[in-house]
């Protein structure tokens, strides 16, 4: 039988119309400090606002948060990390650590993110690649993979040297990934943390660098940033109701006000609002050699920010697979939903199969494709 092409179908949401219709404008935009910056939803990915977001600039000891995420994904947080004299050498900030010394590797990551540790980041780096070297082309080949296309490492902690820069946009996109890891948003959570420090009379207590955590309602993280050649940077998070916006502001001189300010206008000005639902069936589909067709079914909640009237002007792409084929279990994903507010993409959503399709049986193909050929139906 001919090879079905990729089906493109387009369905309107409940409230939805089959036609585009006018986009509200936008709610009066803040005034920045900062010569680049960004604000997000963190689930969707949605741009809520932005300036220069891809502007290629030098972003500091935010770089530690992509040092921190593949910490904790190629890593054990128990396993014993020695400190090379390297790493303990390594100048700028710093939790003092001393050649020889064994830390943890979660102990390292939280002196990484809370105090900002430049000799963790070493520590760190030469524990997970193997040398500082390997480790940034890690750190490379992550963001090439999360789409962030305009990132370049040097190092694992962002102090000036080598080429290295990122974007507003690209490290929205790093840090939402990075949130997606339960242990990385407890620990950028935490407003201090002690660690040993043998042959002292006391430990090290690693506060957080981030004012954010004390001066903004649901203020959850993220990472500060300065050098000169940088300026002020920070990546900030902040949830309230289960909802997580992330922002970015890059050389900004009011960094704490920047950040709060768009914050609050994300807050303020956007409702978070369900528009796809868990086991929603938006359309069905044939099963090639199945018994019959399939309903086609969201796989996972989706929420989106939306400004007042946008929900009436969203719609709705469904994708399926070019080939859906039997057997086909239940929950089985099969295609994508795009959600558009006019021509702008604003999210994606997994589409899976609503029930258990079976394989027909070969008499019963046969018989089918027996009808087919005499119906012309069947191209040579």
């Amino acid at each position: 039988m001919r090879n079905r092409p990729r089906v493109l179908l387009i369905a309107a949401l409940l409230l939805a119309a089959f036609c585009f219709l006018p986009v509200p404008a936008a709610a009066e935009e803040p005034e920045v400090s900062a010569l680049s910056a960004i604000l997000v939803d963190r689930e969707s990915g949605r741009v809520l606002w932005a300036k220069d977001e891809h502007r290629r600039l030098p972003i500091a000891s935010t770089t530690k948060i992509m040092t921190a995420l593949l910490a904790l994904e190629h890593g054990r947080e128990e396993d014993m990390v020695t400190v090379s004299k390297a790493a303990a050498s390594t100048e700028g900030s710093s939790i003092w650590l001393e050649e020889g010394e064994k830390k943890t590797l979660g102990e390292l990551i939280y002196g990484l993110m809370l105090r900002s540790g430049n000799d963790a980041a070493v520590a760190i780096a030469e524990h997970i690649g193997g040398t500082e070297e390997k480790f940034v082309e890690m750190m490379n080949q992550k963001a090439a993979a999360l789409g962030a296309k305009n990132t370049l490492y040097a190092n694992p902690h962002g102090l000036p040297g080598g080429r290295q820069y990122s974007t507003a946009y690209d490290l929205a996109l790093i840090t939402r990934r990075a949130l997606e890891n339960e242990r990385f948003r407890q620990i950028i959570a935490t407003p201090s943390w002690t660690i040993s420090w043998p042959g002292r009379p006391w430990d090290r207590v690693m506060a957080s660098q981030n004012r954010l955590l004390e001066l903004y309602p649901g203020g959850d993280g993220v990472k500060t940033g300065w050098t000169r050649a940088a300026g002020r940077c920070f990546v900030g998070s902040a949830t309230r109701e289960g909802w997580q916006l992330v922002c970015v502001v890059l050389n900004a001189p009011q960094m704490w006000e920047d950040a709060m300010l768009l914050l609050d206008y994300g807050f303020n000005n956007y409702r978070r609002q369900k528009v796809l639902r868990r086991g929603q069936v938006l359309c069905t589909a044939p099963v090639l050699k199945g018994t019959g067709r399939v309903e086609v079914a969201v796989k996972e909640d989706l929420h989106l920010p939306l400004l007042p009237g946008e929900e009436e002007a969203l719609r709705c792409r469904i994708l399926l697979d070019e080939a859906i084929r039997a057997p086909l279990a239940e929950g089985e994903e099969i295609g994508k939903a795009e959600i558009y507010l006019g021509e702008q993409l604003l999210a994606r959503a997994a589409l899976c199969s609503g029930h258990a399709v079976a394989r027909k049986g070969p008499f019963r193909y046969c018989l089918e494709l027996v009808g087919a050929l005499l119906r012309g139906e069947v191209g040579e």
